[in-house]
């Protein structure tokens, strides 16, 4: 292998695929880089055997092969090197030579052969998704994945096309997240993302309107970017039936400044830190919500103005549940629908439709 290619093309190459390199394997040429050389160019993977990211590098290309390197050496010495062009080639069996201006480098290398094939993936169904579109819907669900490990299936995203529409569910057993967006295609689909892929997807795709396409087999799920693949396990097994937790109907209608809520309750939760249950109060009146947290830090009341259509009622909540739905929200107000003091509240945006939040209230000892 002989290749010639700017600093700056290959650090950024090299910051994409590291995203899949963990070091939680018992492989140690998974700690690397596997980087393949040929007339089209610079190819570098980075896995962790549940996701692969893959990505194409500009390169004068001199003369092919293939060598897997550690990533962090590798990714530090490209790092700290002058922004000009770097040379590598490989120089004796298990090393190579990385040259930039007056910095020379040998560094040893391990044999390719042991790195594991990327699944294939023979791309039949493929949905297309604009990647501002799909990093929005990410956004808008991620924080509600469960982090509890015993149910692994809720450590996952719903990918659910169906009706011509996207639906991405997130749910902790705590609160629910769902997000939608119309899509042109009749297929019927129904997988479990890991979360850590999407979180990974989500710091990859850009804020515009080129397409992303995603392809699936029955147990891996391919993101494809214009250079960059990444490629993920599916969880097994099916996601809970998130439509039957959605209240039907309500009893009180709350509209209020997004804005003007979510300052506060942060507010308040300055008083709610006892303990990790994040408690605030919310005194539902005809025309304010008085949010209220009493600690052993101390005491706190804010007071908003609402629309209400309803009874008024008294309801208790962790603020970091609805904090999260709030800073993933766009729209100027937003609505809450309740029915009583223990029942879920479902959360929503005045503007739009495309987002649905739906949190369990905590109850009130009297």
């Amino acid at each position: 292998m002989n290749i010639i290619c700017s600093k700056q093309k290959l650090q950024e190459g090299i910051s994409i695929v590291t995203k899949a390199i963990t070091g939680k394997t018992t492989m140690p040429v998974l700690e690397g880089i596997y980087i393949e050389a040929t007339k089209a160019g610079l190819t570098l993977i980075g896995s962790d055997m549940d996701v692969s990211i893959e990505t194409k590098v500009e390169a004068d290309v001199l003369q092919e092969g293939k060598i897997v390197i550690d990533a962090k050496i590798f990714s530090e010495i490209i790092r700290k090197l002058p922004n000009s062009d770097v040379k590598i080639e490989v120089v004796e069996n298990d090393r190579i030579q990385i040259a930039c201006e007056k910095s020379l480098f040998n560094v040893v290398f391990m044999n390719q052969a042991d790195y594991p094939a990327l699944p294939t993936i023979n791309e039949e169904i493929t949905v297309e998704v604009p990647q501002n579109i799909l990093k929005n819907m990410i956004k808008g669900t991620s924080f509600a994945i469960a982090q509890d490990e015993a149910r692994p299936i809720l450590q996952g995203i719903l990918f659910e096309v169906k009706d011509k529409h996207l639906n991405l569910v997130a749910l902790d057993g705590y609160r629910l997240a769902v997000r939608t967006e119309l899509l042109d295609i009749d297929d019927n689909i129904e997988v479990v993302i890991p979360g850590k892929t999407f979180n990974e997807v989500a710091k990859i795709l850009e804020d515009n309107e080129d397409i992303v396409q995603i392809t699936f087999t029955n147990n891996h799920i391919l993101f494809n970017l214009n250079n960059t693949k990444i490629i993920s396990r599916l969880l097994d097994g099916k996601f809970v039936n998130y439509a039957s937790l959605l209240p039907p109907e309500y009893k009180l209608l709350v509209n209020i400044n997004k804005q003007e809520f979510q300052n506060g309750l942060e507010r308040a939760s300055l008083m709610a830190k006892d303990g990790n249950s994040n408690l605030i109060k919310l005194d539902i009146q005809d025309e304010s919500v008085i949010i209220s947290s009493n600690s052993q830090l101390g005491k706190v009341r804010e007071e908003v103005a609402i629309n209400l259509q309803g009874e008024g009622i008294e309801i208790a909540f962790n603020s970091r549940y609805i904090l999260d739905v709030l800073k993933s929200m766009e729209d100027e107000n937003v609505i809450l629908e309740m029915s009583s003091a223990v029942s879920p509240c479902v959360i929503r945006g005045n503007e739009t439709n495309n987002a649905k939040y739906l949190v369990l209230p905590v109850r009130l000892v009297r």
